[in-house]
C-alpha cells in the first residue's frame, strides 16, 4: 500500500479527536507565555501516543518537544498555541497547533518504527513573545533537517511573504520648569520626541518597499503646566530582510541621537522587543507539499508580489532549518485575520476542512523528507544559497 494512501487513512481515522482539539483550544484562548491548558492538552495527547515530551524547554513554562524515534532524518512541525488578546484565535493558532499534532501522530502511525524522529515542538508566544526565537537560541532546533508548518489565511499561497521586524523604547530626557514662569530653563523632552517623528516622517517616503516605521508615544508629560522633561517613544520597525532591519534601526538611531543634538535633550535608544527575522522560503519543500495538497483540491499560487502578511519568528527557524509556511484559506479574501470575523471562521465547517488537507499534507511532505537523500540536499542547499 502506498504511504501516501495510509495517510489519507490514518488522517480519516483521527479527524474527529483532530477537530475536538482545535475547537477545545478555540474555546480557551491563551494568550502568550500562558498558555498552560493549551500545553497541557497538547503534551498530554503526544505522551499518550509514546511521545517523549520534554516541557519547559529553553526555560519557558508553555514551550514543549515531544520526540518519536532517535536516529536518522529528523522533522519538526512547530505547533503555535497562543491567542490574541481580547480576540481569541483570531489568527487561527488553534488550527496551527491541531495541523502539526496531526501530522506529527500521523507521521509516527504511518512509518511503524522506520528510521528517522519525528519532532513537535510547543512554540509560545508567536503574538509578540517570539517564543520560536527564544527556542531557537536555546538550541531547541539544532540537528532539524526541516521544519513544517502552514498558517490559516484569506490566501492560499504557497510561500509567506513575512518581514523582518523588532521594536524600539525611545527616550528624550530635558529639564521640567514652568513654561511660563521660567520658560527659558526648560528642555522639552516631549517637543524632542515629536520632532523624531516629524524626521522619521520624512525618512518614511525615502524607504526600500517593505520598509517602515511606525511608532507611538508611550509617555510625554504629567502636567500642562510642567515642561516634560521625560518623554518615551516605542517604534515598531520592518523590513524585507533581517539585514535591511538591521539597517533600519541605525537610521532611527542617527534620526534620535540627531534631535538630541539639537534640542540639547539627552537620548537613549533601545531594543525592546526580539527580533523577527525575515522568512526564508525553502522551494523544495514548498513545492512538495503544495502538490501534496493540490490532491485535496486547494491549489496554492504564488503570493501576489508586493503584498506583506506581516512577520513571524518561524523566521528565526528558516534562517537555520529548511522550513515552510503557507497560508491556506479559511475565509474569502476580502477579510483579514486578527478580527473578530477570522475567530469565527477559525472554529467554522471550512476550517475543518483545511485543517484535515493540511494535516494529510503536512505528514507527506515529513515522509518526504525522511525518505528522501535527495530532497533533503536540495533543501539543504537552498537554505544555503539564501545565506550567501
Amino acid at each position: 500500500m502506498l504511504p501516501y494512501r495510509r495517510v489519507q487513512e490514518e488522517v480519516a481515522r483521527r479527524a474527529d479527536a483532530l477537530w475536538a482539539v482545535a475547537s477545545e483550544l478555540h474555546a480557551h484562548p491563551e494568550t502568550a507565555f500562558a498558555e498552560h491548558r493549551a500545553a497541557a492538552l497538547l503534551t498530554g495527547e503526544l505522551e499518550c501516543a509514546g511521545f517523549e515530551v520534554r516541557r519547559e524547554v529553553a526555560g519557558l513554562p508553555t514551550a514543549f518537544t515531544a520526540r518519536s524515534g532517535r536516529d536518522g532524518p529528523v522533522v519538526a512541525f512547530p505547533l503555535e498555541y497562543d491567542a490574541l488578546p481580547g480576540l481569541g484565535h483570531a489568527c487561527g493558532h488553534n488550527l496551527i497547533a491541531a495541523a502539526g499534532l496531526g501530522a506529527a501522530l500521523v507521521v509516527d502511525a504511518v512509518r511503524g518504527g522506520a528510521g528517522g524522529t519525528v519532532l513537535a515542538v510547543g512554540t509560545p508566544a508567536e503574538e509578540g513573545g517570539g517564543g520560536k526565537a527564544l527556542e531557537v537560541a536555546a538550541g531547541v532546533f539544532d540537528g532539524v533537517d526541516a521544519a513544517l508548518m502552514f498558517h490559516p489565511g484569506v490566501y492560499d499561497w504557497a510561500r509567506a511573504p513575512l518581514t523582518a521586524q523588532e521594536q524600539y523604547r525611545v527616550a528624550f530626557r530635558g529639564r521640567a520648569a514652568h513654561p511660563t514662569g521660567d520658560p527659558t530653563e526648560g528642555i522639552d523632552a516631549l517637543a524632542a520626541l515629536i520632532e523624531l517623528f516629524n524626521v522619521l516622517s520624512v525618512l518614511g517616503r525615502r524607504l526600500p518597499e517593505g520598509s517602515h516605521v511606525q511608532g507611538i508615544i508611550t509617555q510625554g508629560g504629567t502636567a500642562t503646566n510642567i515642561v516634560p522633561e521625560y518623554a518615551e517613544g516605542r517604534f515598531g520597525l520592518r523590513a524585507l530582510t533581517t539585514a535591511a532591519l538591521d539597517g533600519l534601526a541605525g537610521r532611527l538611531r542617527t534620526a534620535a541621537e540627531g534631535v538630541a543634538l539639537a534640542t540639547g535633550t539627552s537620548v537613549t535608544v533601545e531594543r525592546a522587543s526580539v527580533r523577527y527575522e525575515h522568512f526564508r522560503d525553502s522551494a523544495a519543500l514548498s513545492e512538495r507539499f503544495a502538490g501534496h495538497l493540490d490532491r485535496a483540491g486547494i491549489p496554492l499560487t504564488p503570493p501576489v508580489p508586493g503584498v506583506y502578511l506581516g512577520s513571524s519568528d518561524i523566521g528565526n527557524v528558516s534562517g537555520r532549518v529548511p522550513a515552510i509556511h503557507p497560508f491556506v484559506a479559511i475565509m474569502g479574501a476580502d477579510g483579514s485575520d486578527h478580527t473578530p470575523e477570522f475567530a469565527v471562521a477559525a472554529a467554522s465547517e471550512r476550517a475543518r476542512r483545511v485543517l484535515l488537507a493540511v494535516v494529510e499534507a503536512l505528514a507527506c511532505t515529513a515522509l518526504d523528507v525522511l525518505g528522501d537523500t535527495d530532497l533533503r540536499d536540495r533543501a539543504w542547499q537552498g537554505l544555503r544559497a539564501t545565506a550567501a
